[in-house]
């Protein structure tokens, strides 16, 4: 999962726990918006350090000699 998407997740998720007041019998919305941000700053972690760890590593010089 990208940033962006990890990011789109809690947006989404925080508009569904806090904006929404529309009741579906059988489901929670507020517990759909809690686990949606959940995913979202796990999703947002994991691509943090995806991010970190590929700038970590850098390709070594290359020397030429005649």
């Amino acid at each position: 999962m990208t940033i962006g998407g990890g990011l789109a997740l809690i947006i989404i998720g925080a508009i569904l726990t806090y904006a929404v007041e529309f009741d579906i019998s059988g489901l929670d919305i507020r517990v759909i918006g809690i686990i949606l941000m959940a995913g979202g700053l796990v999703g947002l972690i994991i691509g943090l350090v995806r991010l970190a760890s590929a700038r970590r590593r850098t390709p070594p010089a290359v020397r030429e000699e005649r």
